[in-house]
Formats: structure tokens, C-alpha cells, sequence
């Protein structure tokens, strides 16, 4: 694994507990972590449980006691790396977003089919039981014909403007802001729920053009130089509004300056039929609506997917017993190791990176432009 801060800690979180809680085909191995601070990788392979670090990403692709290698570095990072993993017969699994452009992410996924090695991308709210689900029910046609999704994801952690110049504040290692960060899961999640973009339009801002220089990283932020500034390459907001292919319209809002909300994703698909509505803070919940109710108990409902019957649920607790954010990474882990190994399928893959890509990439020409654009034609 290339990577050991927020994510890398998600990841190596998912290796060990996978196979005490699921019946995997082959054992995860946690064998080699790398990162190039050889005190913070050194520390990060004790405390998550690997077996021996790595400070040249080099080397470790192409150690022959690997067989498959997870990406979680900056953006910038992925292509070079994927690319090297797959020359060297290496099944990839990669943080999302697939990479920093649409050419990027093509690229990535012409070798990986090229070469027949396994991919996945790292979409990991798909695997959250309420939104299985979701999916059940609108492919069972309980909702009817599909006419509005709407998606909001909102965080705040960048409001106060002397928040340090992290990473994902720099568009040449970041790509983009808010909009390839935490609008490319509620794109994904819309491709997932309901079918493809037809085309986009949308609008921007940043609302900090200057923040005080990073001095030392944690987490999503870190500590800041009390007198040196640098410039904000990316949005802090992205909302754009959308049609599908199968005729729904959609609305869709991404913003870090959001005061209050720390990590409010959510989406509300109406149909002919009904509602259903989902909130990652409240991830164990789905709410539903159902037209066809008598009028004496009509209304919204909410369904605690935490039974058996519910899928990956049935695999943790006694009903009732929630889960929470770390256990969408177990459940995409275990979907790709029996994909790695019994051939079964799966996505999200490389292929879905693309196509939310594609969405990106045509949000931002839409601004550029200040009109719609077909997605197709990206």
C-alpha cells in the first residue's frame, strides 16, 4: 500500500478485519507499506499492523511477495504508480479521484485492460447497506420512472481562513477542489443509483484565494506558517445542475465552507412511485416514501438496514447493532479480493473512475464555457 495518513489508516483498517468478518477466497497478507518519511511509514507499519515498510514505492511494486497494490497518495501520484503496478502484473486498487485529468484516467484504464490485471477504484459508499438497498429498491421499479436526484455534500473544514495550504488545495496535486474531492462520490453514487449523465452545467467559487503555508500535515489539514501565504488553485465549491440519459434531472451541490456540516452527504431520488432519501451521518438509515400506501399510513418511513436480510449486514452485528464509515472500505475490500481471486463480478473499476471523470471534466467546461455541455463529448 502506497499511502499511510487518513486513508491509508481506512485501508489497513478494511486488510485486517476483512477476513474475521467475511469468507474470503485467499487471505489478505498486509506485507509491505510505503511512504517517503521513513520515521512516519516505520511507525504507521507497527501501529496498522504491516508486516515491513517501504520508502521508494519503486521498489515495492515490483516485489514478487505482492500480488496486488493500493494507492491512497495524493492525486498527482496515482497515474505514475498505477501504471508501474500494472507493468509489473500488479492488480491495483486506487483512491479515488482515478487521477488528475480525463486523459490520465484513460490512460490508467487502456494498461489495465491491456495487460488483464484486476481494477478498482475506491468508490467505497456504494457499500454501505442503506445504500444497497436504495439500489434494490429503485432496480425493483418501487419508485417508478426516475424524475429528480438531488445531492448535496458538505463539509466545513475549510471555513476558518487560516486553515493551512494543504495538499488538496493545490490544483496540480489535487486536480480539483471540493468538485473532484466530495463531488465525485455523489457523482459515482448517482451512476450507481440510477444510470448515466447525458449532459451539465454548473458554477464555482473560492472563497480563500491566499492560506498560510503547511508547516506539518494531519489528517485533512495540519499546522500553518504564522507568516508565509500561498495561493488557492482550487474551488471550495462546486454546484452544477444535470440531465440523465433516462430523462431525470438532477441537482448537485459540493462545497468544504458549508459551517456545521462535517461530512453531510446525502442524495433524495424521487419517482412516479415515491422517495427514498440517504445521509451518510446517518448511514445505517434510509429513508422511504411509497405513493401506493393507504392514505391513513402514508408517509416516510425510515428503515434501519441493519438486518440480516440486508446485504453485508448480516456479516456484522446483531440487528440494531449500527455500523459506521470504516465498514463501506471492508465490504469494497472483500467485493475485490473474491474478484482477484474467484473471478466474481465487480465494479467499481477503473471504467467507473473514467465516467466520473468524464463528469467532472464536463462540469468544469461548463463553467469555462457558461453553458450546458454533453457529457458524451468530453
Amino acid at each position: 500500500m502506497v499511502g499511510y495518513k487518513f486513508m491509508g489508516k481506512a485501508h489497513s483498517h478494511a486488510y485486517k478485519d476483512v477476513g474475521m468478518f467475511f469468507d474470503t477466497e485467499a487471505n489478505v497478507v498486509m506485507k509491505a507499506i510505503c511512504g517517503r518519511d521513513e520515521n512516519g511509514v516505520k511507525e504507521a507499519a507497527e501501529k496498522f499492523g504491516w508486516d515491513s515498510y517501504e520508502t521508494d514505492w519503486r521498489k515495492m511494486v515490483t516485489r514478487e511477495d505482492i500480488d496486488f497494490v493500493d494507492i491512497n497518495a495524493p492525486s498527482d501520484a496515482h497515474k505514475e504508480i498505477a501504471l508501474a503496478a500494472i507493468a509489473a502484473g500488479k492488480h491495483v486498487f486506487c483512491e479515488k479521484p482515478l487521477a488528475l485529468n480525463l486523459a490520465d484516467g484513460r490512460e490508467m484504464l487502456a494498461a489495465a485492460e491491456k495487460a488483464g490485471v484486476k481494477h478498482a477504484i475506491c468508490f467505497n459508499y456504494r457499500f454501505l447497506p442503506a445504500v444497497q438497498l436504495a439500489k434494490q429498491i429503485i432496480d425493483e421499479g418501487r419508485l417508478g420512472e426516475i424524475h429528480h436526484y438531488r445531492a448535496t455534500y458538505l463539509q466545513d473544514w475549510l471555513v476558518d481562513p487560516n486553515t493551512p495550504l494543504a495538499w488538496r488545495l493545490k490544483k496540480e496535486v489535487a486536480g480539483s477542489g471540493a468538485h473532484g474531492d466530495i463531488n465525485a462520490h455523489s457523482i459515482d453514487l448517482a451512476r450507481f443509483l440510477i444510470g448515466e449523465f447525458d449532459r451539465v452545467v454548473g458554477h464555482n467559487r473560492t472563497f480563500v484565494k491566499e492560506r498560510p503555508l503547511l508547516t506539518s500535515s494531519s489528517g485533512l489539514s495540519g499546522n500553518a506558517s504564522a507568516t508565509e501565504k500561498g495561493e488557492v488553485t482550487v474551488d471550495d465549491a462546486t454546484g452544477f445542475l444535470a440531465d440523465f440519459k433516462n430523462g431525470a434531472m438532477g441537482m448537485f451541490v459540493a462545497s468544504r465552507f458549508a459551517a456545521g456540516r462535517k461530512n453531510h452527504n446525502t442524495f433524495e431520488i424521487h419517482g412516479s412511485k415515491g422517495t427514498i432519501r440517504w445521509d451518510l451521518e446517518r448511514l445505517n438509515e434510509l429513508e422511504v416514501y411509497f405513493r401506493e400506501d393507504e392514505p391513513s399510513l402514508a408517509g416516510f418511513r425510515t428503515i434501519l438496514a441493519t438486518d440480516s436480510s440486508h446485504k453485508y449486514a448480516g456479516n456484522w452485528w446483531p440487528a440494531g447493532h449500527i455500523i459506521g464509515y470504516e465498514h463501506a472500505f471492508v465490504h469494497i475490500v472483500y467485493e475485490f479480493v473474491q474478484h482477484m481471486t474467484t473471478g466474481s463480478p465487480f465494479t467499481p473499476t477503473f471504467y467507473d473512475g473514467v465516467k466520473c471523470q468524464e463528469v467532472l471534466e464536463a462540469v468544469d467546461l461548463s463553467i469555462e464555457r457558461g453553458a450546458w455541455v454533453n457529457v458524451d463529448e468530453v
